[in-house]
């Protein structure tokens, strides 16, 4: 199955309040150089002794971390080179919420921060 699709399907089975989730990626070996060269672009951070070759951390709607769009069009180019692999999903956090400085802000923006990020 190609990477994007089982990406996608990762996603979809979440809940709507997911904020970020780590995923463990595996490729062929000997296209190893070609997929870290284009797996810079989500800040993939690469295993050393470990059976899989990279670990990426996707955020949903704020964090440090690759946006969900970014990631799938990475993995998405990583099918298009031809570049074979496996992904799997390690860990999902979920209803943490974004803290922001709110001095200052009129009513209206923190009324709309809390409708965007409810719980």
């Amino acid at each position: 199955m190609p990477l994007a699709e089982t990406f996608n399907e990762i996603l979809a089975a979440l809940p709507s309040d997911w904020t970020d989730l780590e995923l463990d990626l595996r490729v062929q070996e000997d296209r190893y150089i070609d997929a870290a060269s284009l797996l810079v672009t989500i800040n993939a951070q690469p295993y050393s002794h470990h059976d899989w070759h990279f670990r990426l951390v996707v955020a949903h709607q704020f964090g440090h971390a690759a946006a969900a769009p970014a990631t799938h069009g990475t993995l998405k180019l990583l099918d298009d080179a031809g570049i074979a692999g496996e992904l799997v999903l390690r860990e999902v956090r979920e209803g943490r919420v974004e803290v922001t400085q709110m001095w200052g802000r009129p009513e209206s923006v923190r009324k709309e921060f809390r409708r965007i990020r409810a719980q």
